[in-house]
């Protein structure tokens, strides 16, 4: 089916996007850009091996159909496409330490790479298509989510839920090949599934960990409709009730451009270095600083933390308790900041005993505070400032102008500790070889393929 021109004989926001990277290959994008693909796709598996515990990942796993070809990572269990897409996406969300867009204020490789990964395991797909198709989706969700967030949107629904299903919709059509009027339709369909609201932050709801399954599954839905010919509203980003009319309450821009000056929004993408809300970040950071300048997190009398308002406004990120569940303290930069002074590191046992007294006291000496500064710098820079008075009068005071991503040795480490884990080490050093070489992967199937347990082992651990 042929879909015609919008009303006005304007092209519309999806197909402009849909044709500006239909004809694209991995060739068009420079050495860096496709490294930084690599590394989001390590640190994606990274998250999903090392959350595949917890209670949000195991519900997942649980709901998804048995049977089918597509690999549940870290399980043995195969399902469908969608199913696996969906609890995929929830384990790579599962510790909170996702790749981060901050001008899109949204976490794309958590839907991105599943949907991928599902797709590569339906029919062959080329490494080096993989590689371009995650660029692809990278770029056309956060250039949606530029100009569609404010930050009062993003008090009341999830940057995540609003922005990634199109992009991964897009990702997904350019891998397996659509033409541009599937692709158009793909976008659409998906946009129609984008939602997302915030109020687990305020009940303390672990819904905030399914948003991106329901994107991934949604995206895979939308590619599969779109396959079959099925004719979405092309005009669903700018038209009269389209996402931007629904969401923004005003027009969309003119245009939508992907790859301008042949810049690539993936390069905008930091891995976070702390398991916590990507506005708690930089924060921790500055407080880790100030630990070692403390004999002791007795001494402190009061802490002080400045951050852009961004920060300050979005949900959950003032909470001076209690503390119902992890989430709701990873949220929280004023506990990201305690547990940080009190434990003198980051790591994930920060956020494992909420009512610690010391962080607890902490907490409620604390006082977070929008900066001018920071703001104006944001969302180019995520800067944050915390002080500590201490009782003999003394000051400590660390700033940082941005967030210190995670580094790619960083990244390494924690993905090769994770897999290891869940894979052994054998089978994790061959994932990320598969991974360093996906250009010349004839098969990117298996990628996912690596990551799913032989059942004998399965058995021999359950024992």
């Amino acid at each position: 089916m042929t879909i015609g021109p919008t009303g006005s004989g304007k092209v519309s926001l999806a197909r402009q996007m849909a044709r500006s990277v239909l004809a694209r290959d991995l060739g068009d994008f420079g050495p860096e850009v496709v490294a930084k693909a690599k590394l989001c796709l390590l640190d994606f598996l990274s998250c999903a091996f090392e959350a595949g515990n917890h209670p949000w990942s195991r519900q997942a796993v649980a709901i998804a159909q048995a049977g089918g070809s597509t690999t549940i990572i870290g399980t043995s269990q195969l399902s469908s496409p969608a199913d696996a897409a969906f609890a995929n996406a929830v384990m790579g969300h599962g510790l909170v330490r996702e790749d981060m867009h901050a001008a899109s204020i949204a976490h794309h490789g958590v839907v991105i790479w599943p949907t991928l990964l599902a797709l590569s395991e339906q029919a062959p797909l080329h490494g080096s298509r993989l590689l371009a198709s995650a660029i692809i989706g990278y770029e056309a969700g956060a250039r949606i989510g530029r100009a569609l967030l404010t930050s009062d949107l993003a008090r009341l629904y999830r940057p995540t839920g609003l922005v990634t299903p199109p992009g991964a919709a897009l990702a997904g059509s350019f891998a397996i090949g659509l033409s541009e009027d599937q692709a158009t339709s793909a976008i659409a369909i998906a946009a129609n599934t984008s939602s997302g609201l915030n109020e687990w932050p305020h009940a303390g709801g672990s819904d905030m960990y399914f948003h991106p399954g329901f994107a991934a599954s949604n995206a895979i839905k939308a590619i599969g409709l779109a396959t079959a010919d099925a004719f979405g509203s092309e005009t669903i980003l700018e038209g009269e009730a389209g996402l931007f009319a629904a969401y923004r309450r005003q027009a969309a821009p003119d245009s939508i451009a992907l790859f301008p000056d042949g810049e690539s929004e993936i390069m905008a993408v930091y891995n976070k270095p702390v398991p916590a809300c990507n506005f708690a970040q930089t924060a921790a950071q500055a407080a880790l600083r100030v630990s070692h300048e403390l004999a002791s997190a007795d001494e402190i009398d009061r802490v002080v933390i400045r951050a852009p308002g961004a920060a300050v406004r979005y949900p959950g990120c003032d909470s001076m308790g209690p503390y119902r569940n992890a989430l709701q303290a990873k949220m929280s930069i004023p506990f990201s900041v305690a547990a940080t002074l009190a434990r003198g590191e980051i790591e994930e046992e920060n956020y494992s005993e909420l009512d610690d007294a010391d962080i607890i006291r902490l907490v409620a000496v604390t006082d977070l505070k929008a900066d001018a500064g920071f703001t104006a710098a944001f969302p180019s820079k995520q800067g944050a400032e915390v002080t500590v008075h201490l009782r003999g009068g003394r000051t400590i005071r660390h700033t940082l102008p941005d967030v210190i991503a995670a580094t790619p040795a960083d990244i390494r480490a924690r993905f090769r500790a994770a897999a290891a884990r869940v894979l052994g080490k054998d089978r994790a050093h061959r994932l990320e070889q598969l991974i360093d070489d996906c250009e010349q992967l004839g098969n990117a199937g298996a990628i996912a393929a690596q990551c799913r347990l032989e059942t004998e082992r399965v058995l021999r651990s359950a024992s």
